[in-house]
């Protein structure tokens, strides 16, 4: 199907920064196959009007449990530890793997519905958020947590998320990586197995690191080491690495992060919701270490907006380090996009508007309030934009949502199957 938007404001990469400008883009297939110029062989089955509408790649969150989406609001102002092992981990022993799967649609419908078209999901119910990616049309990259703490081949988790991959094959939408849950969860050698086994697959790793106080004291306390060194020194780092917040760390294990091309994962309203404090993003972006962002999971954000979390990112740094300059709008944009997508390993195929890449878009109306008047966009999106301005986003070439209908997944019947779940576990804030 050819699709073109037209005349629309887009914003473009120009060399190491991005641009906006007007501009009409040319889809064919899953493809990106033209900008301004019209291919030779290209047929217009589809026109989007672009008149008061902004057209950014669609933005990638990088970290998230979408499984636990119909946990929102069900465990705050709680401390990580009463969090997690008080509140979240009863509720999880209690999911069907049916539940995970309303779930993760409910999370992928509020992804889509503010511009997200890619997703790296840490989840516990194979198959169920694989299911809904091939039917809601994302992007996602996919793996079960693990835990333990022997090296075994056999270990029920592995092998289940084996079979995930698997069950994925058909679906050129869906990547997998190997996902130890985090140091505090898994023994050294359970770690080195998953080094072991991703070396052999050729597949990278998911890991949470150095969320919290608590890990770091007992980590020194049990090994002599700091989080970092003991997941580095597991052979986990010697295969491509997306670590997840990484909020305590010293000057030393921001150099093994960076000799190791890890990427980093911010998540910057879980970890202040959870009182776990920040992580030191100026740092990172000092030492040359690629920063992306995620919103973690609703269990602990309660939202799954990435503008959202844009907004946070580029505001509490600035009050922390007592400078406005310490990281830029363009620079943030950047981290939910371009940056995560290298992350992933998929920076030729998304993460920027150009001919050749997958038609990942996501179409802003500027004809609103939170955009209005037009005067730096790259600026609004981090500062004004609240997500509710994505009006259309196509994915692989798909038209997923149109003027905020989405057209793949029955939203009434997402919402219904939530509720009654909720009521059955007796979920509630209270």
């Amino acid at each position: 199907m050819g699709i073109v938007i037209k005349d629309a404001l887009a914003l473009l990469p120009a060399g190491a920064e991005d641009k906006i400008g007007k501009h009409s883009i040319y889809i064919e297939g899953d493809k990106i196959v033209g900008i301004d110029e019209k291919p030779v062989s290209f047929q217009e089955d589809k026109v989007i009007d672009g008149k008061d509408r902004l057209v950014i790649p669609g933005l990638i969150n990088a970290h998230t449990h979408t499984y636990m989406t119909m946990m929102r609001n069900c465990a705050d102002d709680l401390s990580f530890t009463d969090w997690l092992f008080g509140r979240i981990s009863p509720i999880e022993d209690s999911l069907t793997p049916e539940d995970a799967y309303w779930a993760s649609c409910l999370g992928q419908i509020e992804m889509i519905k503010s511009g997200t078209t890619t997703f790296n999901d840490q989840q516990m119910h194979i198959h169920q958020t694989t299911k809904a990616v091939k039917e809601s049309g994302m992007r996602a990259v996919i793996c079960r947590g693990l835990v333990g703490d022997q090296y075994d081949r056999n270990d029920k988790r592995l092998q289940e998320a084996l079979e995930e991959m698997e069950d994925g094959r058909d679906c050129s939408r869906l990547n997998f990586r190997l996902g130890p849950h985090a140091p505090y969860s898994c023994g050294p050698d359970y770690l080195r197995m998953c080094a072991d086994v991703a070396k052999e697959k050729g597949l990278g790793i998911h890991i949470h690191l150095a969320e919290g106080p608590v890990e770091s004291e007992n980590m020194m306390k049990d090994y002599h080491c700091t989080p970092t060194e003991y997941v580095r020194d597991a052979g986990i780092f010697d295969v491509p690495t997306i670590a997840a917040h990484c909020i305590r760390l010293n000057e030393s294990d921001m150099d093994i992060l960076k000799e190791h091309n890890v990427s980093v994962v911010t998540n910057p309203a879980s970890n202040m919701k959870l009182g776990n404090g920040f992580a030191p993003i100026p740092s990172f972006m000092e030492k040359g270490i690629n920063v992306c962002l995620g919103t973690d999971g609703a269990a602990s954000n309660n939202s799954q907006n990435m503008f959202r979390e844009m907004g946070y990112l580029a505001l509490i740094h600035k009050g922390v380090h007592d400078t406005p300059q310490c990281i830029s709008a363009k620079e943030t944009f950047r981290m939910a996009t371009i940056n995560g997508a290298a992350a992933l390993g998929l920076q030729d195929d998304i993460g920027s508007i150009e001919v050749g890449k997958k038609a990942d878009l996501s179409i802003l109306r500027l004809d609103v309030p939170s955009m209005m008047p037009n005067n730096n966009l790259i600026a609004a999106l981090c500062y004004s934009a609240n997500g509710s301005e994505a009006d259309t986003v196509i994915i692989d070439g798909r038209v997923v949502m149109e003027k905020r209908e989405i057209q793949t997944l029955d939203e009434e019947k997402v919402y219904y199957q939530i509720r009654k779940i909720c009521q059955r576990l007796n979920i509630s804030g209270e």
